[in-house]
């Protein structure tokens, strides 16, 4: 695998990056994984309308990927815990690279690019110390990773640039795994989660917790608006009697805002303390939280109000479009309700997550 990452890494050094941009490839807006009928896994680059605009085979099931500001270029990662990011020319369909994660390490499945698409950050976990770290890969010196800094806490799961292109925002889950003990959850008595903002370099510029009573609820997905709000989705691990809120806004110096949907927070129960992702719309007016284990969508305003509410299996993948939230679920569905070309079935079980491709 060194070998073959530093071959390609070579190539791309070389300047085999995709010199295409995403207009090229019809200009999908969204970049999402999938099972396809066969049984093997693919990411999908879709249209806003829900169509498929093209299909690239996956080593493994994905979770996330992100997509490079300006070419046609995306690093999809696997499930968490997977040791998988594969750098994909989504115009040509090759693998450029498979980048490795350091010796006990895996993947949290998220990264983001830095604002001119050269630094690539990815989230993960360090389960030998039980401690979160960022990797810092360096796409103009072949992949090559040149730094990496703590993610100020346990189980860095999703992570963001903020607006201001200098600082990352890091929702440290607070959850301990291992690989030898799966997908178990070995410190739930005593886990911590927090949102942490970090510079680029690795400089912790301000971090809360949830309130001690609530500090079983894992702090997973992150979505922003371009004046810096952040929206935090979050999904609980104690006592389903007693769900907190699952979407939290923040702006940095001040405290974390938990959004209640109703007084004896039902609806949380109703999706079973699980919200699997989280985004705002374009317009910046609505933020849209989802629970596939309870079938349920939940859309909120930004004084934390909730606004409509969708009924739909599986649904989990959400993320802003140009004609309104766009959600896919697991039987396939991609859906919207301000987009008049959806709902589309495809043959496919789609992931957790619909990663928009910010346009250029």
């Amino acid at each position: 695998m060194r070998g073959r990452r530093r071959f390609l890494g070579g190539l791309l050094a070389a300047g085999a990056l995709p010199a295409t941009g995403w207009a090229e490839l019809g200009s999908p807006e969204f970049l999402a994984a999938a099972r396809r009928a066969s049984g093997d896994y693919a990411l999908f680059g879709l249209s806003g309308a829900g169509a498929a605009l093209f299909q690239l085979p996956l080593p493994g099931r994905g979770h996330a990927a992100a997509a490079h500001p300006s070419r046609a270029l995306a690093v999809a990662f696997a499930r968490r815990p997977g040791r998988f990011a594969l750098v994909i020319d989504c115009q040509s369909g090759k693998s450029l690279a498979e980048l490795s994660a350091p010796e006990g390490r895996h993947f949290s499945g998220h990264g983001a690019f830095s604002r001119d698409g050269d630094l690539l950050f990815t989230g993960e976990n360090a389960y030998d110390e039980g401690r979160g770290m960022i990797g810092v890969w360096d796409m103009r010196e072949g992949l090559r990773r040149v730094a990496e800094f703590a993610s100020g806490g346990v189980g860095p799961h999703d992570l963001r640039l903020m607006p201001d292109g200098a600082s990352l925002v890091v929702a440290n889950g607070g959850i301990e795994t291992h690989p030898d003990a799966g997908r178990a959850k070995l410190n739930l008595a005593t886990m911590r989660p927090n949102l942490s903002y970090l510079s680029l370099s690795g400089d912790l510029l301000e971090q809360h917790e949830p309130p001690a009573e609530w500090h079983q609820l894992s702090t997973r997905h992150l979505a922003l608006r371009p004046d810096g709000l952040v929206a935090l989705a979050c999904q609980w691990q104690g006592d389903m009697a007693d769900v907190p809120p699952l979407l939290v806004l923040h702006r940095r110096g001040e405290a974390l805002q938990f959004c209640q949907d109703d007084e004896d927070r039902m609806t949380e129960r109703r999706m079973r303390g699980y919200a699997g992702s989280v985004a705002i719309s374009a317009s910046g007016e609505e933020i849209a939280i989802t629970g596939p284990r309870g079938g349920l969508a939940l859309v909120f305003d930004t004084s934390g109000r909730r606004v409509a509410e969708i009924t739909e299996p599986d649904i989990c993948g959400t993320a802003a479009g140009r004609q309104g939230l766009v959600f896919t679920t697991g039987t396939g569905r991609v859906i919207g309700a301000a987009a008049t070309a959806l709902p589309m079935l495809h043959p496919v079980n789609w992931d957790n997550h619909l990663v928009a491709i910010a346009p250029v």
